[in-house]
This record gives structure tokens, C-alpha cells and sequence, in this order.
């Protein structure tokens, strides 16, 4: 097991706690994280964008003139693509963006996206993060003090303090254990982990 420091509000040492191998120390395959991500990302689509097609149109049908005589190119319906007015030739349609991943192969992502923090010394890990109040200057005073930016901070409870403390600074996240998923983790270059919520994210990986 990985023994990783766990540190106070003030950053020093106050204990160490064990991450057990098969989430923390796991082979990282880049090719399971992209499908991974790539999952999260597209399921944010709305896939509503649509258009008319000369079908959905509403005007007459009536031809615009006669077929012959007239010199001009023949015409049959004022709905007609070419015309302005009229419908839209492949235009989008409303469609599902989702690509499925296996539960197995989500659960597997989320144990290499935190054993690539724990290889890349990324992960730290505090004992509490309590604010008295809701102030921004406070928690970035703390964040200052651990010398950390770029941040994911994973709580195991709600704590309102904590999220509208952290909700005016930039790059700076505060989710819950059951949210935890593999785009976030990635995206902020530190994640900070509650010590009392790592038994929460044992009892979801294992």
C-alpha cells in the first residue's frame, strides 16, 4: 500500500494514511481514459439542433409556372432547397450523442485516473477543511498555505461553507465522493482528497 501524508489546514504533518493498491496503484492505459472522457463529454451534447427539410415546409404545392416557354429553369414547389424559403438538404436532426461504457470499464477509469495522481505525486490528502464562515479570502488563505492551484477538492459531505467559499476562484472545484468521475480528475492538475473521505471512495471502487 501507498502511504501518503496527511497534512492540516496549516500544511504541516499530522499523520499518514494507506491507499490500498487495487484503486491507488493500478496500470495506467491511456486508451481506457480517452473512451472514458470522451463518454463524459458527449453526453453534455443536447443533440437538439434541428431543421426543415422541404417536407416540413408550409406553403402550396402548386407548380410556380408552366413547365415550358417561359425561359427559365423549370420549377415545381416554392419549398424547394434551391429556393429562398424553402428546405434545408441534410440539415441536422435531433439525435443521441451517448456513447455507452461499460460499468466495469467506468470503474476501472476512475482507479487509473487516481493512481496517475498518486504516481504523479498529485494526490494530497488533509485531515479537515472546516471554515467558519462562507469567505473566499479564507479558504484561499488555506490553499495558499498548502501551496496548491489548480485544484479538485473531494469531500464526502455536503458542506455549503466549503462550496460557495471556493465558487469565486478560479481553477478551484469542490465535489462530492459520489460525484468523483475521470474528466475532473484530469483536468485539475491537484486533487485534494478529505482524509474521511477516502474510506467513501474504497467503499465505491472496491
Amino acid at each position: 500500500m501507498a502511504a501518503v501524508e496527511v497534512l492540516n489546514s496549516t500544511g504541516a504533518k499530522v499523520s499518514e494514511v494507506e491507499l490500498p493498491d487495487e484503486i491507488f496503484s493500478i496500470p495506467v492505459k491511456t486508451s481506457v481514459l480517452h473512451e472514458v472522457v470522451r463518454s463524459q463529454l458527449v453526453s453534455k451534447r443536447e443533440g437538439t439542433a434541428a431543421s426543415k427539410t422541404r417536407g416540413m415546409i408550409s406553403g402550396s404545392t402548386k407548380k410556380l409556372f408552366r413547365q415550358k416557354g417561359t425561359g427559365n429553369a423549370r420549377a415545381g414547389s416554392i419549398k424547394s432547397p434551391l429556393r429562398k424559403g424553402g428546405g434545408v438538404i441534410f440539415g441536422p436532426s435531433p439525435r443521441s450523442y451517448e456513447i455507452k461504457v461499460p460499468k466495469k470499464v467506468r470503474k476501472l477509469a476512475l482507479k487509473m485516473a487516481l493512481s496517475a495522481k498518486v504516481s504523479d505525486s498529485r494526490l494530497f490528502v488533509i485531515d479537515a477543511l472546516e471554515l467558519e464562515e462562507i469567505k473566499t479570502k479564507a479558504l484561499t488563505h488555506v490553499l495558499s498555505t498548502l501551496k496548491l492551484d489548480d485544484l479538485l477538492i473531494v469531500s464526502d459531505a455536503d458542506d455549503a461553507k466549503l462550496v460557495l467559499s471556493s465558487r469565486n476562484i478560479p481553477d478551484v472545484k469542490v465535489i462530492k465522493t459520489e460525484g468523483l468521475n475521470v474528466y475532473d480528475i484530469l483536468k485539475f492538475k491537484n486533487l485534494l482528497l478529505l482524509e474521511s473521505s477516502i474510506e467513501n471512495i474504497k467503499g465505491r471502487l472496491s
